[in-house]
């Protein structure tokens, strides 16, 4: 399993990526905003989402995990 993990705390605008869905490194899964800015955090390799541990207007911290893939 691969963890998608945030690189700064921020606020979840968008999530990008579904359950299930398959992503290809480089693939932006989901939008931060941080200090009015926007984030995006991309997946560093491929797999297929198996779970998604976060919802839009979630204020995550640096460091937690995102989103996990399989495979």
């Amino acid at each position: 399993m691969k963890e998608i993990t945030a690189a700064m705390a921020g606020t979840v605008l968008n999530v990008l990526v579904e359950q299930g869905g398959s992503v290809s490194a480089g693939d932006t899964v989901l939008m931060l905003e941080s200090m009015k800015m926007e984030i995006p955090v991309e997946a560093e390799a491929e797999g297929k989402v198996s779970e998604i541990k976060v919802n839009v207007g979630d204020f995550v911290n640096e460091g937690d995990v995102l989103i996990v893939l399989e495979g």
